[in-house]
């Protein structure tokens, strides 16, 4: 159950730091590419299905990646 809670609090920070590029089209495959990773490590920790985790992860990756701009956390 520890590593349930763990993981669904890592998910947030690893997406947080997920784009990295200078366009809107470069943060976007960042951003995909590091939420699909972490969305299949949480789903390997956690014992949820991992295609399916790793297509969320890419989803909402892109999507963040997409909406921020370059140099958005200082």
């Amino acid at each position: 159950m520890k590593i349930k809670i763990f993981s669904l609090l890592l998910v947030p920070l690893m997406l947080s730091v997920s784009a990295c590029g200078e366009t809107w089209g470069q943060r976007a495959v960042t951003g995909g590419g590091i939420g699909a990773g972490t969305g299949l490590a949480v789903a390997a920790l956690a014992g949820f299905p991992l295609v399916g985790s790793a297509l969320i992860g890419t989803a909402v990756g892109a999507g963040i990646g997409a909406a921020t701009a370059p140099g958005g956390i200082k």
